[in-house]
C-alpha cells in the first residue's frame, strides 16, 4: 500500500504540520516503509498463539503495576484553576480542543 502525494498533504494538514517538498517526500518514504512493516505482520500466521499482556511475559511472570482508575475531581476551584493553567484555551473550567473530525 503506496502513499500518494495527497495523502501526505492530508496527514499533514490534520496533524497541523508544515512539510516542504523535501520533508513530504521523506515522510512518504518513512511512512511507506512503516506501512510496508505492517504488512509482513499482518502476513504472518498467528492462529493459535494467545496474545500477551507484555512482551516479557513469555520469559517470566510480569505483575502490571496498574492502579485504580479512579477520577479525581478538583477539589476547589484553586485546584482546578492550577490544572488549567497551561491549558491553551480553557473555557467555563473545561478544556477546549480544535475539531478533529470534519
Amino acid at each position: 500500500m503506496a502513499l500518494t502525494e495527497q495523502d501526505i498533504a492530508r496527514l499533514a494538514r490534520l496533524s497541523g504540520l508544515r512539510l516542504d517538498s523535501n520533508d513530504q517526500i521523506r515522510a512518504r518514504q518513512e511512512l511507506d516503509r512503516i506501512l510496508g512493516l505492517i504488512e509482513e505482520l499482518q502476513a504472518v500466521d498467528t492462529a493459535g498463539v494467545e496474545p500477551m499482556a507484555h512482551p516479557l511475559a513469555a520469559h517470566q511472570d510480569i505483575a502490571l503495576r496498574l492502579c485504580d482508575d479512579v477520577p479525581d475531581p478538583a477539589q476547589t476551584p484553586e485546584q482546578r484553576d492550577a490544572c488549567l493553567a497551561n491549558a491553551p484555551a480553557p473555557h467555563q473550567g473545561l478544556f477546549l480542543v480544535p475539531t478533529v473530525i470534519e
